[in-house]
């Protein structure tokens, strides 16, 4: 499984133009910047060049977009040096501090300063199916378009708020089940390709742009709990002088200088206002619904012993009274 990954990296690395993988990070005047597949490449190409550009002109660095087919594949390149620094979505930011030395140190705000978004199941606006009561009770008759397994709001969020807490397991429930990014699932909404799919605010109103014949295909017939705002990460060990500018850049942006009107017309583009500071704490909220997610799995498996079930959940309770303890201690400003 190894030696497949770094194939798939080198192949991903070839078609962005990047160097082949090597245990060395990329020469220290470049930046490769990852970006998650939400939609094609070249829309997010298209949304995010003058963004780049412009951190190239504040910090003096070469910045490269990096894009892979999946979350997966940007995670894959922080691991072994080939992304400095990436914006991810929750589930992906914490696959990316697990396993590939990152540090969250920023995260987007709405435009309307929330600092989070919003899950959504969706189905075509001619469905009979209107709550997730309907879905739940017609399950075997509905092709299902589930997000990519990394994604915060397309896989996680549906799967602990929707599925999980109804003992539900989609791949077997559903007539059908796959997986694809926002924009596919909106698309193959909108055209009767599939019955639901998930999807999130953010992605909607983006296709309300795009593509906003199609948007008015779609009805929401399930919304999410507010969810943090896409987390920044970069690699630990990028030198620290590198990190402060980097810093300085996201801060400022839209914030002050000369460009502040040109900048913030940018992130207007992307569907955000200025960045805020964040830290791996920002994660609590996600980490904890995924151990829930794990602790109904564990509680609901048949094939375990009970001293199996006892010990595994006992883990799961441990992490969880872990997090508990942070996020209470960040509520009283500790």
């Amino acid at each position: 499984m190894k030696l497949l990954r770094l194939l798939t990296l080198a192949l991903v690395l070839a078609a962005a133009g990047l160097p082949a993988l090597s245990a060395r990070a990329a020469e220290p005047n470049v930046l490769n910047f990852g970006i998650i597949s939400t939609e094609s490449s070249q829309n997010l190409r298209t949304l995010w060049e003058p963004f780049l550009k412009r951190m190239e002109q504040e910090t003096g660095f070469k910045v490269r977009a990096f894009f892979a087919p999946d979350y997966a594949g940007i995670v894959t390149g922080m691991q072994y040096g080939k992304v400095q620094l990436a914006w991810y979505g929750n589930k992906s930011a914490i696959e990316a501090v697990d396993r590939a030395d990152g540090e969250i140190f920023a995260q987007t705000m709405d435009q309307a300063g929330i600092g989070g978004y919003y899950s959504h199941l969706i189905v075509n606006k001619d469905s009979p199916y209107n709550s997730v009561d309907d879905i739940l009770k017609n399950a075997k008759n509905i092709t299902f378009s589930n997000g990519d397994p990394n994604s915060t709001s397309g896989f996680v969020i549906p799967g602990y708020y929707v599925f999980a807490k109804n003992n539900i397991e989609p791949k077997t429930a559903f007539k059908r089940t796959l997986n694809a990014n926002h924009e596919t699932n909106a698309l193959a909404v909108a055209n009767k390709q599939v019955d639901l799919a998930t999807n999130n605010s953010e992605s909607l109103e983006r296709l309300r742009t795009t593509h906003p014949e199609k948007a008015g295909l779609i009805k929401i017939i399930w919304t999410s709990p507010l969810i943090p705002g896409d987390p920044l990460v970069w690699r630990k060990d990028l030198p620290k002088e590198t990190k402060d500018k980097i810093a300085k850049f996201f801060f400022n942006f839209g914030v002050t200088g000369p460009h502040k009107a040109a900048d913030l017309k940018i992130l207007a583009n992307l569907g955000l206002a200025p960045f805020k500071p964040a830290n791996n704490d920002h994660s609590i909220p996600i980490r904890q619904v995924e151990l829930f997610k794990t602790r109904v799995k564990i509680e609901g498996d048949g094939r375990l012993s009970a001293a199996e079930k006892k010990a595994q959940l006992a883990k799961v309770d441990e992490a969880l009274a872990t997090l508990n303890a942070r996020a209470e201690a960040i509520k009283k400003g500790s």
